[in-house]
């Protein structure tokens, strides 16, 4: 026996099943499939682990699924981007990048193994951190133009310890030396610990490493900072200059930023940009980062597109320009 739908039924009918396509649609976008994974190019403990961490734990209940930390170090944070770039559509992934990774690396190694363009979505900025300039006590210099001064009259005392050549720091230092109209000398440590150690101990009279890094050791009065790199002072460093406040005009900042695969859906990253967003409005989680020294950022998936657009122009000029091959 057929079936006759009178028009003003089929049409209710219409109505009813598109509403229920919509709701279903509507709890896909708000929701994840399963867990989300947030990889950190590094061991544990840096500042960009401890940050995913923070994240992890708030996130998770806004996703209503798992939110773990997987460190995948090698390679300078190389090893995880080539990893994660071959992702695909149905895994939930995320990894944490910071410019050394998807800015320095791509320009100064021929073929660093993936596309930063092509091969990855950005998704939310979520911290800031300034450069800073330091000297030994050994200088008993309290302010940074007094080191200019002193510069300027002994040039061949430029020498920067950085924690590793090719680092943002590294170029950092050679934007410092073009602001003081002097040609450092860039002498490359294993790292922050032993950068600090010879500032402190006085073989090494002048530093540029990230804030957070060198704070602890100004605090114990074993170095002192001179300037930071922000364009305003650090909310847990209020007493140290800006390089503008201190004369030099310069500033300049590095960012971690949560980078999806290409393979990943446009509603997934929205509704991960929005989640993440979210968490980083988070007042308990803002007082956490400022306690390890780490600048959050609240940030929308359009404005970290737009500040990498900018930064790559602030920063590819400097890198090209020091010829630097590793």
């Amino acid at each position: 026996m057929a079936i006759v739908f009178s028009r003003r039924k089929l049409t209710a009918w219409c109505i009813a099943a598109f509403a229920g396509f919509a709701a279903v649609a509507s709890a896909q976008a708000q929701n994840l499939d399963g867990p989300l994974t947030l990889v950190v190019g590094y061991a544990p403990g840096g500042s960009t682990d401890r940050m995913a961490r923070l994240i992890a734990e708030r996130l998770s209940p806004k996703l209503g699924v798992p939110v773990t930390v997987e460190n995948r170090p090698g390679e300078g944070g190389r090893l995880a981007a080539k990893q994660i770039k071959r992702a695909t559509a149905a895994e939930n992934i995320l990894m944490l990048g910071n410019p050394a990774v998807m800015l320095i690396a791509p320009l100064v190694i021929k073929d660093a193994g993936y596309d930063p363009d092509k091969d990855f979505v950005p998704v939310s900025q979520v911290s800031s951190y300034d450069f800073a300039l330091a000297v030994g006590n050994k200088l008993q210099l309290d302010r940074a133009m007094f080191l200019v001064g002193r510069l300027w009259a002994h040039p061949e005392e430029a020498i920067f310890g950085v924690p590793a050549t090719g680092s943002l720091p590294h170029f950092f230092g050679l934007m410092v030396g073009d602001a003081l109209s002097v040609q450092p000398q860039i002498k490359g440590y294993g790292g922050s610990a032993p950068l600090a150690a010879d500032l402190s101990g006085g073989s090494l009279p002048i530093a540029i490493d990230t804030l957070d890094s060198l704070y602890a050791q100004h605090v114990a009065g074993k170095i002192r900072i001179l300037a930071v790199s922000g364009k305003k002072r650090a909310s847990f460093a209020p007493s140290v200059p800006t390089f503008r406040e201190a004369g030099m005009k310069i500033d300049a900042d590095g960012w971690n930023t949560f980078f999806a695969p290409s393979s990943m859906p446009q509603p997934k990253v929205q509704l991960l940009a929005t989640k993440i967003r979210e968490v980083m409005q988070d007042p308990g989680l803002q007082k956490a980062a400022d306690a390890l020294y780490i600048t959050p950022v609240v940030s929308t998936a359009a404005e970290t597109a737009q500040m990498l657009k900018a930064y790559r122009q602030q920063w590819e000029p400097v890198v090209r320009r020091s010829g630097f091959a590793p």
